[in-house]
């Protein structure tokens, strides 16, 4: 097979950043995605309906002319966002989910959640009006290992939270671990996951060995070869909890390569020809469309995309660019380490 054609798919995890940098940015994922997750971690955060109506609005004001795109906005949860204000906002369908941020757990994470039961009334709200919870599941207990966090939050937070709050429908984003991947197959249908490009690419080595590279730094971090395996797994299996959700997080590069680098890896341009040549190693071709187009839509109760997207495979690499410049800076695109055949047919 040297030609795929698919619904256009759907990135369920988006970073877009704002002011110049969205800017910048949108132009890759609006070329291949039809809608995208946005996160709510800006600064100032999404807390309130009119802030993601105000945010929705420079989005779409950015889009470039010609091309469509929707965007999904999401609440940041804090303990004390208020129950009616949730609701309200999912039934007239100014927002597509609620995001949890662990405080502390990652870029502008810091008015996230600390005590999980300040957050229970809204919690209740949205279980009961079905609006899915999307969530960063790591702890932030220093005296807990980086490449545990995953693990442990499962058995201290999630988990005892899914038992008290019945109903509740939970995207456990960015899975990175075994224990993640079989926690979500034992879920049930209030339980999904997303899979970033990159983890699919990279182990801990992969930022580590032979020196630092911050481009490869993300969080949750990534974690050993066993784990990657475990990813490829599931998302080649055809496991409808498992859906793509890209994570791409542009930083400028000086924010990357500094003292303190910033957490996130900018896949957007090349996410679909990264994902078509590994399905393709994987002998998985044709569950490409059910991962990036079909399972997402299930989940999130929306239909599937009538536009389509064809990926067509080259005789030789296609020439991917190093750096996106934009006005604050160049960004790193990711590098997935092998060539790519795969190339988004436009025309």
């Amino acid at each position: 097979m040297n030609r795929l054609r698919i619904p256009r798919p759907d990135d369920w995890h988006l970073h877009l950043r704002d002011g110049d940098m969205l800017a910048s940015v949108l132009a890759d994922t609006v070329a291949h995605f039809g809608r995208a997750i946005i996160m709510p971690n800006i600064l100032p955060p999404v807390l309130t309906a009119a802030d993601a109506q105000s945010y929705r609005s420079r989005i779409l004001a950015a889009i470039p002319a010609g091309l469509d795109f929707q965007p999904l906005m999401t609440l940041y949860l804090t303990e004390t966002t208020d129950p009616d204000d949730v609701i309200s906002a999912a039934a007239s369908g100014q927002i597509s989910a609620v995001k949890l941020y662990p405080a502390g757990a990652t870029t502008n994470s810091g008015s996230g959640v600390r005590d999980f039961d300040r957050v229970t009334p809204v919690l209740d709200a949205m279980a009961d009006n079905g609006i899915p919870l999307c969530v960063h599941g790591e702890v932030t207990d220093p005296d807990i290992d980086i490449f545990d966090r995953e693990a442990v939050f499962l058995e201290r937070i999630l988990d005892p939270l899914r038992e008290r709050i019945k109903g509740l429908r939970v995207v456990l984003e960015h899975v990175t671990t075994c224990e993640g991947v079989d926690y979500v197959r034992q879920g049930g249908n209030d339980l999904a996951a997303t899979i970033t490009t990159h983890h699919l690419f990279i182990n801990r080595n992969h930022i580590l060995a032979g020196g630092i590279r911050p481009h490869n730094y993300c969080l949750p971090v990534a974690k050993r070869e066993v784990h990657r395996l475990a990813l490829v797994a599931a998302a080649t299996s055809g496991d409808p909890s498992f859906f793509l959700g890209t994570d791409s997080a542009p930083h400028v590069d000086a924010a990357k390569q500094s003292g303190c680098g910033c957490a996130g890896i900018f896949t957007a341009p090349i996410t679909m020809s990264c994902l078509a040549t590994l399905f393709e190693s994987e002998g998985a071709l044709e569950k490409l469309e059910g991962f990036v187009s079909r399972h997402g839509p299930a989940f999130y109760r929306l239909p599937i995309n009538t536009e389509t997207l064809t990926l067509v495979k080259r005789e030789a690499p296609i020439k991917v660019p190093e750096k996106l410049k934009t006005p604050d800076g160049p960004v790193t695109i990711f590098d997935c380490g092998q060539p790519l055949y795969w190339a988004v047919e436009t025309s």
